[in-house]
């Protein structure tokens, strides 16, 4: 492994264990971390703010959420993974049979080992995901359930960064930092990003201007469009999506019309 794949692959395990969302305190974290290796621009959008025919949403924030049996003991619990989680979850605290509780679970039946990805951004529910290995082990027994999260006005996070070159017009790049402890479908998008950007930064004379752009999936996208979008009709020439780069698939390449 060489001095950059190292550093990138170290990044990655710093990022990794960060509960991201598409707004709160762990896309914070992770821009201001990005922030270290490249001088990103920083913004926030208040809770409610109308962007094009969307809504900022209010922000979500999770300390804490577990599924204890009757013992004590954390059968399902956020602090292991936070995909056990649905992410955007409202706060709850309760006991439940397990009949209750399966209504709020999730799994991945075809893949009895792994705890899926689920998200609730838009409709105010709680739930938890689990294997279905886990799943299939519950007993028919009472459960303390607590969520301990908050979802009030706040605001979404993003960042950019504009590398000038000599001509204005722009090349676009990317990328989401919105998902949790997912490598490939959230992680590798920014890493990529961020050493590109480093290369665009240190290299002299470019030729085109890079934008990079790090920002939660659809509504950050949507917001920054419609923060940027005039800017971007007149002087973007190419845009290019970095996401699911860490992997052997192919690349997917949209001509404009």
């Amino acid at each position: 492994m060489n001095n950059i794949s190292s550093e990138m692959y170290s990044l990655m395990e710093r990022l990794f264990p960060i509960c991201r969302s598409i707004t709160g305190n762990g896309v914070r974290e992770t821009l201001n971390i990005i922030k270290e290796y490249i001088p990103l621009n920083i913004k926030e959008v208040p809770s409610g703010t109308k962007v094009f025919d969307w809504e900022i949403p209010d922000e979500w924030n999770i300390k804490d959420a577990y599924v204890k049996d009757e013992d004590g003991n954390r059968v399902i619990d956020f602090k292991c993974s936070n995909l056990h989680v649905v992410n955007y979850s409202i706060p709850f605290v309760g006991k439940l049979t397990l009949a209750e509780l399966k209504k709020h679970l999730y799994t991945l039946p075809n893949q009895p080992s792994l705890i899926p990805y689920v998200t609730s951004y838009y409709e105010k529910r709680w739930g938890f995901c689990l294997s279905k290995n886990q799943y299939d082990s519950l007993k028919k027994i009472i459960y303390e359930v607590k969520i301990n999260a908050t979802l009030e006005p706040g605001s979404l996070t993003y960042a950019d960064l504009i590398i000038p070159g000599k001509s204005e017009k722009e090349i676009l790049f990317s990328t989401y930092i919105c998902h949790p402890s997912l490598a490939n479908n959230e992680l590798s998008g920014p890493v990529v990003a961020i050493f590109l950007a480093k290369y665009f930064l240190e290299k002299r004379n470019n030729y085109y201007t890079y934008r990079f752009v790090f920002a939660p999936e659809t509504i950050g996208t949507i917001t920054y469009l419609s923060i940027e979008l005039a800017h971007l009709k007149k002087n973007v020439i190419a845009g290019y999506v970095m996401t699911c780069v860490g992997d052997d698939g192919i690349f997917s390449y949209l001509q404009t019309k």
